[in-house]
């Protein structure tokens, strides 16, 4: 069993906890997620089965869009509701043009340090550890996107957004900084994860219809196969021996490749061939791995093998 499910979390549960339900009912050991949701936090976690998990380096680094509740007027240790207030609560909140001239400047390139109390590592340490004990660290600020932040309705002391961002963003530091830059104070009170990458909630199943489904033998309603994944990337059919070739790693030349499919709403014509991603597909249509091509050698160099020789 090898692909993706796409999981509506719900709140107060953690990211691994919803792999281990998952490990549970599938009854399989290689599982993982492509993104950490705080415990809080409910929405769409990818998770991967099997060889899926392979694909990480690539799903974990998706844009993501998040729906959610900001509460101005002071900030707290955690960043979000969970914490204790760490600033004296404000009676006074901006006024509606102020705050959208303010969330508009968190739009694009932005530094950002990441919550004190999260699951970042510092020397190998998980912050929530350090900061629970104390510990005294410093957190070098990060570069991250802010694609979008908008505002859905404002009844202060809350407002409600919409925030596009790339991989790596904490909206709960996106909140606490947008309170420090009001100068109120603010800490996230509600957070949905909406999209990621070009996967939606819609698509997505609860863990409880999950275990129904796998009890009724029905898990093509919920997994995504393998086959499907990062259609963006072409897709090169081989021939026997190429694929025996690409199953263990090796070059292998144009003259085992029986087809090339571009997808054409997908295809960068900007691109350099060098620079582009190809799936190799054996006959029987399996996925076996990822290659780039080196044009004035005519091969293709698997550098990623989902579908080994030995299994």
């Amino acid at each position: 069993m090898d692909g993706l499910i796409l999981v509506n979390k719900p709140q107060n549960i953690t990211s691994h906890d919803v792999v281990a339900e998952i490990r549970n009912i599938l009854k399989i050991q290689k599982v993982g997620h492509y993104g950490t949701l705080d415990p809080l936090a409910t929405g769409l976690v990818v998770v991967a089965v099997g060889k899926a998990t392979r694909l990480f380096p690539f799903y974990s680094k998706k844009d993501k869009v998040y729906t959610g509740r900001i509460r101005l007027g002071f900030s707290t240790d955690t960043y979000d509701s969970a914490g204790k207030p760490t600033s004296k609560e404000s009676p006074d909140f901006p006024p509606r043009e102020t705050l959208l001239n303010t969330m508009k400047k968190f739009e694009g390139k932005i530094q950002q340090v990441v919550p004190p109390y999260s699951a970042k590592k510092y020397k190998g340490k998980p912050l929530y550890a350090l900061a629970r004990g104390n510990k005294e660290f410093e957190l070098k600020p990060c570069q991250v996107t802010i694609l979008s932040f908008e505002l859905n309705k404002y009844t202060p002391p809350y407002l409600e957004f919409k925030v596009g961002c790339s991989s790596g963003t904490y909206i709960r530091s996106l909140a606490h900084d947008l309170g420090q830059a009001l100068s109120c104070g603010a800490h996230l009170s509600g957070l949905f994860r909406t999209e990621v990458g070009d996967f939606r909630i819609e698509q997505s199943f609860s863990l409880e219809k999950i275990n129904i489904l796998a009890k009724e033998g029905k898990t093509e309603d919920f997994l995504i196969p393998i086959e499907l994944l990062l259609p963006e990337f072409p897709k090169v059919i081989l021939e026997d021996r190429g694929a025996v070739l690409a199953r263990n790693g090796n070059m292998v030349p144009d003259a085992n490749i029986k087809k090339i499919i571009h997808h054409k709403s997908l295809v960068n014509h900007y691109q350099k061939e060098e620079e582009l991603v190809f799936r190799m597909f054996s006959l029987e249509g399996k996925f076996l791995a990822l290659a780039k091509r080196d044009p004035e050698k005519n091969y293709f160099h698997p550098f990623l093998v989902i579908d080994t020789a030995d299994g």
